[in-house]
């Protein structure tokens, strides 16, 4: 391998998604020689024409910059230094155990194109041993071949802040390994960049976010509670919150994203019979979105509305002004809906541009010209900011984002 302080070292970037396109873009900061590689040659197509696929504040200006710096992009994998491997890890839905397919996938190609002497970065979050269990016996054979495991800390909607000012973990087997990667993260990465070994690794960024999954859990069990006991549980969570150690997150309905609804999984599935309150967690998050099915039901029943086709759910996105609808609680709700072969609901969001749905609206003002009942399921800014269209409607908000007399919560 080249010196790292060679402006010659080469990094092949292998998945352009949410992750690994900031990353490849960020990387040319260090004047690093960056590819970004992805099957998709329609991607690969697009980027080149310095096109993004999801919107993000400040990826277009990025990309254009890194364009015009050291960086390509294509669908081959290619000989390089360092390899950062930022592809899916699913879990499988009857074990509960992560899908390394994609990784062992990745790592199986970068191994047929690699020098005698490279880094593979593995940055895909995993379950504690996945490198062990299925990398390791890859590499078998391959003793120039080093592994280090440096798991993503972003969410959508601040990728590029959170990709410079974030700490970052890095896995690796020796010291020597975990500074070289280090000294690469520190081209663009402000924050604290910690290091230790892989196993560590693996396991800080899964708790991470199983932390976060058990905290909104304890809020919407806190809801349903609350809802129960004829309390306002906005009202309660607010005033506990004055408390200086006490702090409950919102309720909502349902967890989505590829990070909190999935990452707990892999201890459930690795752990059986120990994360017993990690497994409670994700029963509780997992049954929101029946749970605002009944709460449209009885809003329904109290109202006198029974034409579903006059109900609109009104966002796609598993969170706030973003366009990302991976494991979103309201495509969780549609697909319960289908099972009890329930149809004709109508459908909105702003950062959805094109249609995906059969009674999906591009237009809001379309949308809510159609429905008389609206059910908030994501808080965008642009339905705060539009109150005085639905001001009239009969309202769920599931978010508790709005203030109009009247309105229906969970």
């Amino acid at each position: 391998m080249r010196n790292l302080g060679d402006n010659e070292l080469k990094i092949n970037i292998i998945g352009l998604g949410y992750i690994g396109l900031p990353t490849a873009l960020m990387l040319t900061k260090g004047n690093y020689e960056i590819v970004g590689t992805d099957l998709n040659q329609k991607l690969i197509s697009e980027l080149a024409d310095k096109c993004m696929r999801f919107s993000e504040n400040g990826m277009e200006e990025l990309l254009k910059e890194a364009c015009n710096r050291d960086i390509r992009f294509t669908v081959e994998y290619e000989q390089a230094d360092v390899y950062i491997v930022a592809v899916p890890t699913p879990y499988i839905k009857t074990s509960k155990k992560v899908d390394a397919s994609y990784v062992i996938g990745a790592v199986t190609k970068i191994l047929k194109v690699c020098p005698g002497d490279c880094v593979i970065v593995i940055e895909s979050t995993i379950s504690p041993g996945t490198i062990d269990r299925y990398i390791r016996p890859l590499i078998d054979g391959h003793e120039g071949v080093k592994l280090a495991h440096a798991p993503e800390r972003i969410i959508p909607g601040k990728i590029l802040f959170e990709l410079e000012n974030n700490s970052r973990i890095i896995g690796a087997d020796t010291n020597e390994i975990g500074t070289l990667i280090k000294t690469i993260y520190q081209s663009f990465c402000k924050g604290t960049i910690v290091t230790t070994d892989i196993r560590t690794a693996e396991m800080i960024k899964v708790v991470e976010n199983t932390y976060r999954d058990i905290n909104i859990a304890f809020a919407n069990e806190l809801t349903k509670i609350c809802k129960e006991a004829e309390l306002n549980v906005y009202e309660i969570i607010r005033t506990a919150n004055m408390h200086p150690r006490v702090n409950i997150l919102s309720p909502g309905p349902g967890v989505g994203g590829h990070c909190i609804s999935v990452d707990p999984w892999f201890l459930v599935g690795d752990y059986p019979g120990l994360a017993n309150i990690i497994l409670a967690a994700r029963k509780i998050n997992d049954s929101m979105p029946e749970y605002v099915l009944e709460r449209i039901s009885e809003i329904m029943e109290k109202e006198g509305i029974n034409n579903i086709s006059r109900i609109g759910l009104y966002g796609l996105t598993y969170k706030e002004d973003v366009d990302d609808i991976r494991e979103s609680p309201t495509l969780q709700m549609l697909s319960i809906m289908k099972k009890h072969l329930a149809s004709g609901i109508k459908v909105y969001d702003p950062y959805i541009k094109e249609k995906i749905l059969e009674n999906q609206f591009l237009e809001f003002k379309e949308f809510t010209e159609n429905v008389d009942f609206i059910i908030i399921m994501v808080g965008h800014k642009q339905i705060i900011e539009q109150l005085d269209i639905i001001r009239n409607k009969i309202i769920l908000d599931t978010r508790n984002v709005i203030e109009i007399e009247g309105v229906y919560r969970l």
